[in-house]
C-alpha cells in the first residue's frame, strides 16, 4: 500500500478541465508553483468578448508560475476531443497523475423557465463530461503512484430547498457528485482517490454573472481558497483519501489554517454561503 507523504505536486501531471479561468486556473497555478505539469483542457482558444482568459493565457501563466503547460482546446462534450486531449497529455508528460473535473455549466432557473437546450448543456458538461473525462483518464491514472480524481461538485444534500428554485441545475451538479460516490467505491480498491470539493462560500468567478444581482463580489471569496484546499487533498495518500465530499474551509482548517480573511474579495464584508451548503444551525428538516 502507498504511504504517500510528499506535500508537493512537483513533477505530477494534472489534467484540468475548464482551466482557462476561475477555479480551474487557480488550481492549475497552485500546482504550477510546485513545478507540476498541467494539461489546460478548455474550449476558449481565442479571446471571448465577455469572459477573461484562454487556454493560451492560462498556459503562459502556468509556465510563469514555475510549471509546464499543454494547452489543448477541448469541448468535453465531444468524446473524440477528450480522448485526443488525454493522449496528448500522456504523450507530452509521460502519464496523468491527477484529473480535476472542474468544467461546469450553470443556469439557475426552475423547470418551466429552463429551455431544454440549457438542460442538455448542463447535463452534457456536468454529468456526461465528468464521466467521460474520468473514463478517458482512468487507464493512465491507474499507472501513477498516487492517482487522484477531484471533482468540483457539492455534498449530496437532498433537502427540497436545494431543488425548488433550480431543479435542472441541482440534478446536474448532484449527477457529478453521484459519479464521485460511485467511482470512489469502484476504483478505491485500485488505489485511486476519488473525492469531491465544494466551497463553503460563493467564489468570485465569471459564473457570478449567472447569479445576477443575487450575489455581490464583496460577499465572496477568491478562487485561491479552493485551489489551496485542492492542493491539500491532492497531496494526501490516495489509498486512504477516497470517497469524501470536502468543503474547502474544512480542509484548510484540518491543515491548520485559521486566517481566512486573506481569501476574501474584500475583508470585513459578510460572506454569502454557497448553494447546497447549510448555514450553521439550519433546521435539518428544511
Amino acid at each position: 500500500m502507498s504511504t504517500h507523504t510528499d506535500k508537493s505536486l512537483s513533477g505530477k501531471t494534472l489534467f484540468v478541465t475548464g482551466a482557462s479561468r476561475g477555479i480551474g486556473l487557480a488550481i492549475a497555478l497552485r500546482a504550477a508553483r510546485d513545478g507540476a505539469n498541467v494539461a489546460v483542457v478548455a474550449k476558449t482558444s481565442k479571446p471571448h468578448p465577455k469572459l477573461e482568459g484562454t487556454i493560451h493565457t492560462a498556459a503562459a501563466a502556468i509556465e510563469a508560475a514555475g510549471g509546464r503547460a499543454l494547452a489543448v482546446q477541448t469541448d468535453i462534450r465531444d468524446a473524440d476531443q477528450v480522448e485526443e486531449a488525454v493522449r496528448q497529455a500522456g504523450e507530452r508528460f509521460g502519464g496523468i497523475d491527477i484529473l480535476v473535473n472542474n468544467a461546469s455549466a450553470i443556469y439557475l432557473a426552475g423547470v418551466l423557465e429552463t429551455p431544454l437546450k440549457r438542460f442538455d448543456l448542463m447535463w452534457q458538461v456536468n454529468v456526461r463530461g465528468t464521466f467521460l473525462c474520468s473514463q478517458a483518464c482512468l487507464p493512465l491514472l491507474r499507472q501513477g503512484p498516487n492517482p487522484h480524481i477531484l471533482t468540483l461538485s457539492p455534498p449530496l444534500n437532498l433537502k427540497p430547498r436545494w431543488f425548488a428554485p433550480h431543479t435542472p441545475y441541482t440534478v446536474s451538479k448532484y449527477g457529478m457528485s453521484l459519479c464521485v460516490l460511485g467511482m470512489a467505491a469502484e476504483f478505491g480498491r485500485h488505489g485511486i482517490g476519488v473525492n469531491a470539493l465544494w466551497p463553503r462560500t460563493v467564489i468570485a468567478t465569471a459564473a457570478l454573472v449567472m447569479l445576477g444581482e443575487r450575489v455581490r463580489a464583496e460577499n465572496c471569496r477568491r478562487p485561491e481558497i479552493v485551489a489551496d484546499a485542492a492542493h491539500a487533498i491532492l497531496t494526501r495518500d490516495a489509498a486512504t483519501c477516497n470517497g469524501n465530499f470536502f468543503i474547502d474551509e474544512e480542509v484548510l482548517r484540518t491543515d491548520g489554517v485559521s486566517d481566512f480573511d486573506r481569501y476574501a474579495v474584500e475583508a470585513g464584508h459578510p460572506l454569502q454561503t454557497d448553494l447546497f451548503v447549510d448555514e450553521p444551525g439550519a433546521d435539518p428538516n428544511e
